[in-house]
């Protein structure tokens, strides 16, 4: 492993806690999971999306750096390596599509003071799946307030997050998870732990699952 942070990213539904827990059993490296569960909001966000996205988005934002701040600041002598399954971004990402303008105005006010905090992964692993696949993957998990998603709504946070990767020269795997089963399938498990050996520039880096 060349890196001591690395980050997994991707769509709902595209398998990033999955491949994070992977990763981290191999590696031996400290997990940080998102605490979605936790977000009062989430349920309600999906029953009335115009009136609990800012609370919702808000929540997030500050679960999510309390807890890489915590993790990041606490040295641990027996784990050098750290994965988490979501980037400190993400808030902007998703609050860029929940948001209408003025409130999306200021949570990026709000964002701006925080980000620069926050320690950033050297290594992004975005995992990119079409909308029919992520569809699929949300109903194996099986959690109920997910099962309405809609389409528009998983395609307008794929091309956030295809366009924010394309505009910043973030050092990043952006993996084909069209046909990914990182759990049955030893080889694309396995892909990825090779990648992970390798030096790479910032940029984009295409890599296929065999």
């Amino acid at each position: 492993m060349k890196y001591n942070f690395v980050t997994i990213e991707g769509n709902i539904g595209a398998g990033k806690t999955t491949l994070a827990h992977l990763l981290s059993k191999h590696f031996n490296a400290r997990l940080i999971l998102e605490e979605f569960a936790d977000n009062p909001f989430l349920p309600k966000f999906y029953d009335n999306p115009q009136q609990y996205a800012f609370p919702l988005e808000l929540f997030f934002m500050a679960e999510r750096y309390k807890q890489l701040k915590d993790l990041l600041q606490t040295k641990d002598m027996f784990q050098h390596v750290t994965i988490s399954d979501y980037l400190f971004t993400k808030c902007l990402l998703f609050a860029k599509v929940t948001l209408a303008d003025e409130e999306f105005r200021l949570y990026q006010k709000l964002f701006d003071i925080i980000n620069p905090q926050i320690v950033q992964p050297e290594l992004l692993i975005y995992l990119h799946a079409p909308v029919n696949k992520l569809q699929e993957n949300i109903k194996k998990r099986n959690r109920g307030y997910e099962q309405s998603i809609p389409n528009d709504y998983l395609f307008s946070l794929q091309q956030t997050y295809t366009q924010y990767i394309k505009q910043h020269n973030i050092k990043t795997l952006f993996i084909d998870a069209s046909n990914a089963d990182f759990l049955s399938n030893e080889q694309h498990l396995q892909t990825i732990i090779d990648a992970l050996d390798k030096e790479y520039d910032d940029g984009q880096h295409y890599i296929s699952l065999p």
